[in-house]
């Protein structure tokens, strides 16, 4: 597993050759917050990073709920029964009451959900929710209940995978020839389009997504993806 940390934020990656697959522990005060728990293999290694913070894990916080994205979330939880599980209302709708095609887009679910939750949500998170030092932004597009979170200290935004790093920057849905499979999980492009605005309407210092490298100041590149993206749509 490799670590890169900017400012607060660690980036943890599985696979980082083969399949770089990235979850994240935020430091904010005097506890920890983990966003998105990566696959099972990471489950340990995990473990042994918040260990050698010696600080509390509070919050565990998901930006959708894709299998390489809550692999480890049973282990780490059973870890650390303190921890409080947030994930958004509509993603969390989505495993209860399974549609063919969902909310408006009314396009197929893509990706590897799972038949129930494998642990009791303490929060359902929507638009505008505070999560410490983290601000709740809904981006759907990869999932109808994908959310991002927003570092209002820094101004550093994690978005899982609205969008890609990997195989160069793209928004979901958008297919990279060297690293496609976030396409392959995506639920509708356009609406990832709009969301990918709202996100950069904050100005983000820094860029962390689900697969691939963490970008510091990401405008530029995020306008290039952004324009890729709407003429692939159109």
């Amino acid at each position: 597993m490799n670590t890169v940390t900017r400012n607060n934020i660690t980036q943890l990656t599985t696979l980082p050759f083969l399949f770089p697959v990235n979850c994240y522990l935020v430091t904010d005060g005097d506890f920890l917050t983990l966003i998105d728990t990566a696959l099972p293999m990471s489950a340990n290694k995990i473990l042994k990073h918040i260990a050698a913070t010696g600080l509390p894990l509070r919050y565990i916080i998901l930006t959708h709920a894709h299998g390489d994205h809550i692999g480890s979330l049973q282990t780490i939880a059973e870890a650390h029964p303190d921890a409080q599980i947030m994930i958004s209302n509509r993603e969390l709708q989505l495993i209860k009451n399974p549609a063919t095609y969902a909310f408006e887009a009314q396009k197929p679910i893509k990706g590897s959900y799972p038949k129930t939750f494998p642990v009791k949500v303490g929060k359902k998170i929507v638009e505008g929710d505070m999560i410490g030092s983290l601000s709740v932004i809904e981006t759907p597009g990869h999932t109808p209940g994908s959310i991002s979170f927003f570092d209002n200290r820094t101004r550093a935004v994690i978005v899982g995978d609205l969008l890609q790093t990997q195989g160069g920057i793209a928004v979901a849905g958008d297919t990279r020839p060297f690293f496609p499979f976030p396409t392959m999980g995506t639920w509708d492009l356009e609406t990832g389009i709009a969301s990918t605005e709202k996100i950069m309407l904050h100005d983000p210092s820094i860029l962390a997504v689900g697969h691939g490298k963490m970008i510091l100041n990401p405008m530029p590149l995020l306008e290039k993806a952004l324009a890729r993206a709407k003429k692939r749509l159109n």
